[in-house]
């Protein structure tokens, strides 16, 4: 492959040009922020996006997955990238490319027609298959312990308020369903007033309602309009009050410690906004 940059591996690059011999890169769309390249690759008259991980990279595996068991509702609909080729040992993924600009950051950000499209392709993933979880909120409430234990900027009286919070928490049965992990409109195409999905390194089996995360501090506190537009399209609301609120407290500490760790200053803020916000609205 021409003009490949130096990040890739010599796995990943023998791999693209086994895949694809003599492919050239038209443009690189890799955030900056973690250890992974994202290209848009042409081949024959064709284009492809590619995604390579780090060393340390855990998302291309469970892409991969994604791809493999749970996208075909959206594949089959024209609505999601078809997977070409995908090595978990090498972390790399190769997919043909999907044409539309990302919502976020343009007018259909903030159209409701998008918000209820979004809700009806998440209902299709979601609807895939059931199941139940008795050790879920346990895991997630160490995954929280552990963010807290870990270097960031929350302050300490806060951080004694949460792991008090957390220790006393139940841990009921949990029903998990395929989920996106970070659907948001940066991860939403749109071609033609069409609404498709991208980017499936978070995807994992949890709670319905933990889709409705991001959405929920960012777009829908926004306009209540699309909020309104998205349940239209989903159907249902299934952010129960006491298991809602636990998420809602995680993310937040997820957002804050994340964002410091990678040095994203205006996402660690609002991960401290919706740590105040979480524990003003604790259930009576």
């Amino acid at each position: 492959m021409t003009s490949a940059p130096s990040n890739l591996s010599p796995q990943q690059q023998a791999l693209l040009d086994q895949w694809l011999p003599s492919a050239t890169v038209e443009k690189n769309y890799s955030w900056g922020l973690v250890a992974t390249t994202v290209l848009e690759i042409a081949h024959a008259g064709s284009r492809f996006i590619v995604k390579a991980g780090g060393a340390d990279d855990h998302h291309i595996q469970r892409e991969l997955h994604a791809h493999l068991n749970w996208l075909d509702s959206w594949t089959s609909r024209g609505r999601a990238p078809t997977l070409v080729h995908g090595s978990a040992d090498a972390k790399l993924l190769l997919t043909r490319y999907l044409p539309g600009e990302l919502a976020l950051g343009s007018e259909h950000a903030e159209e409701p027609s998008t918000y209820r499209q979004a809700g009806e392709l998440l209902a299709l993933l979601h609807a895939q298959t059931v199941v139940t979880d008795d050790d879920y909120e346990r895991r997630e409430n160490e995954k929280s312990l552990a963010w807290l234990s870990r270097p960031h900027r929350i302050a300490a009286t806060t951080v004694e308020r949460l792991q008090a919070e957390i220790a006393a928490w139940p841990t009921p049965p949990a029903t998990l369903v395929p989920t996106h992990g970070d659907w948001q409109p940066r991860n939403w195409l749109v071609h033609d007033d069409v609404v498709s999905v991208i980017d499936f390194g978070r995807a994992a089996m949890r709670p319905p309602f933990t889709d409705f995360a991001r959405l929920a501090v960012q777009d829908f506190r926004r306009d209540s309009k699309l909020e309104r537009a998205f349940l239209d399209g989903y159907g249902t609301d299934p952010r129960d009050t006491a298991a809602w609120y636990r998420n809602r407290v995680r993310e937040a500490i997820g957002t804050a410690a994340w964002a410091y760790r990678v040095g994203d200053e205006p996402f660690e803020a609002q991960g401290h906004r919706m740590i105040a916000e979480a524990l003003s609205s604790r259930p009576q």
